[in-house]
């Protein structure tokens, strides 16, 4: 997938106002409608405008799109990188991609979860609901936590301009809240322009990224590296968990990738989830002759052939 300059799409600055956006768009689309324009590509084109005009024109995707973009250039290959767009709180009005609700795979990766953020079902007179996605510590979803989040919400000031206006919260993360659940704080959303109550404040959970451990629903997964002789023998050796370290003993005959489970010892639910100790085998350096004497008894003491399975093979 490459990355979209909707910038460089519709041919104004970064700093654009609305207007200078909304005039550019209204220009190239009257250029490059098909019913109107002979040049081969001008379908193709006329949907790029109209997606580049969805995200610029919406300040809430805009800001979200300028946070990320600044990184990345038009054409290069691109991912959204873990948690891009942490902290932006937007209304979940309607979601709107190229004409006809064409998107492309980049507008998708963007803003994709966004899709129906706002069709939660709310009072007639109350303001609306608001949505942000939060990044928690996978330990905090072990034994629960009280954090401080600030919060992003996008909006247009006096030129036209899009701005920040930052926030922050109090928030209690629960014991076992598991990453892609809502917290629901009651009228913290918007206000209503009618005097009514404000909406809620929907947080989406999502982990930071660990430098140990892996997670999938609420099963956690660690790597463990074992010496040869530890696989091979057995051996009661100390593994790490999100709750602190724990003996395991590791079975003989072990081989590398093995899996050894801790029932519930993943993220604390109804049921808890497991944690799963993925063995990896370690070689030691031949460094030093006694090293490798050790190394060259090793390969007369075993009839063993890694690649035995290969032999014969197309």
């Amino acid at each position: 997938m490459k990355f979209k300059d909707y910038y460089e799409v519709l041919g104004v600055p970064r700093d654009a106002t609305l207007d200078d956006v909304k005039r550019a768009y209204r220009k190239l689309a009257r250029k490059y409608h098909p019913d109107v324009s002979k040049a081969p590509d001008a379908e193709a084109r006329f949907k790029e405008l109209g997606e580049a005009y969805a995200v610029l024109k919406d300040t809430q995707k805009r800001a979200a799109y300028d946070q990320v973009g600044s990184q990345w250039k038009a054409g290069q290959d691109f991912q959204p990188p873990p948690g891009w767009d942490a902290g932006f709180e937007f209304d979940g009005g309607d979601f709107e991609g190229g004409p006809g609700g064409d998107q492309s795979d980049f507008f998708e990766a963007l803003f994709g979860r966004w899709r129906g953020a706002g069709q939660r079902s709310r009072a007639p007179a109350q303001g609306r609901d608001h949505h942000a996605k939060v990044m928690i510590d996978l330990e905090d979803a072990y034994r629960g936590a009280r954090r401080v989040i600030s919060l992003r919400m996008p909006a247009l000031d006096a030129r036209g301009h899009v701005a920040l206006q930052e926030r922050q919260l109090e928030v209690s993360i629960p014991r076992g809240i598991r990453e892609g659940q809502h917290l629901r704080l009651a009228g913290q959303g918007g206000a209503d322009p009618g005097a009514g109550p404000a909406g809620d404040l929907y947080l989406e959970i999502s982990f930071n990224p660990h430098p140990r451990f892996r997670v999938e629903g609420r099963d956690v997964s660690v790597d463990l590296p074992l010496a040869p002789w530890e696989a091979a023998l057995g051996a009661s050796v100390t593994a790490p968990t999100p709750e602190g370290p724990v003996q395991l003993t590791v079975p003989p005959d072990s081989v590398a990738e093995r899996k050894l489970r801790l029932k519930g010892r993943g993220i604390p639910g109804t049921p808890p989830g497991d944690l799963y100790v993925v063995l990896k085998v370690v070689l030691p350096p031949a460094q030093g002759e006694a090293a490798r004497e050790a190394y060259r008894a090793m390969a007369k003491a075993f009839d063993f052939n890694p690649r035995a399975h290969q032999e014969g093979s197309s």
